[in-house]
């Protein structure tokens, strides 16, 4: 049973991580994700140190923390600057409020290095809840979306609701990447959401395309991995990873090949 959730949430993760990663690498935004991950560190902290839940708090953090570094950059900030304030931030309070908690925190290593054998029922309904909500924005939005990914600045020219795009786009980022702490890690989790697309941006620079090509790199790395890891005995994420890194090494190879 906890192969068949782990394979379901793989499979799941790797749609939402299509999408949202996708939006994340074209806009050249990858320095986000490490950001609210590292947000989202506080808040499991601030979660353990009131006894209330913790990835309930961490999604108060991420999104905060990714709305945060929008309000920053709009304010003049340069973009890098303000994630990285947030990513301080959020390590800071982490570490202080673990510190203050009484005893030992439990399964703290599963968030910060994951587990993806530890995936749950309740947590694959509520990633199917979120890949369908995630779908279904991209549906009805795609053209915006696109449009905001490429040229924030044309399309503001154009009276396009650029700001509400990008608000609701790292709103869901930041949900994303919490629920996504789970399979893969605190520590690992930046990985899931910028190696395959930037492996399939050596195929193409369409953004359906890229999408579609990086959701494949995903499901095969997440699989591949997870397999691996089981027939080795090693960590399931660590694996993945080290899979899609190595697919992003050949597909960079092919392309200079292809080239030369």
């Amino acid at each position: 049973m906890f192969m068949q959730n782990a394979m379901i949430g793989v499979a799941l993760i790797s749609i939402v991580a299509a999408v949202i990663g996708t939006y994340i690498v074209t806009r050249r935004m990858v320095f986000i994700s490490g950001g609210i991950t590292h947000a989202c560190f506080g808040g499991l902290g601030l979660g353990y140190y009131l006894g209330v839940s913790p990835m309930l708090m961490a999604s108060v953090f991420a999104v905060g923390g990714a709305l945060g570094a929008e309000r920053l950059s709009r304010d003049g900030v340069r973009r890098d600057s303000a994630i990285a304030v947030i990513w301080a931030l959020g390590m800071a309070l982490g570490i202080l409020f673990i510190f203050l908690t009484p005893g030992y925190v439990p399964e703290l290593n599963t968030f910060l290095f994951g587990n993806v054998l530890t995936v749950s029922r309740a947590d694959l309904w509520a990633f199917s809840v979120l890949t369908v909500v995630l779908l279904g924005f991209y549906a009805l939005y795609h053209r915006l979306i696109v449009a905001v990914s490429f040229d924030s600045d044309f399309s503001l020219t154009r009276n396009l609701p650029v700001k509400w795009v990008n608000l609701i786009m790292t709103v869901l980022t930041g949900v994303s990447i919490v629920m996504t702490i789970r399979l893969i890690g605190i520590m690992l989790l930046m990985s899931l959401v910028s190696l395959p697309q930037l492996t399939a941006e050596k195929f193409t620079r369409r953004y359906l395309p890229m999408m579609l090509l990086s959701g494949v790199i995903s499901l095969v790395g997440g699989m591949g991995g997870l397999w691996g890891a089981y027939a080795i005995d090693v960590p399931a994420s660590a694996a993945i990873v080290l899979l899609l890194v190595g697919f992003y090494v050949i597909a960079s190879l092919l392309r200079r090949l292809r080239r030369g």
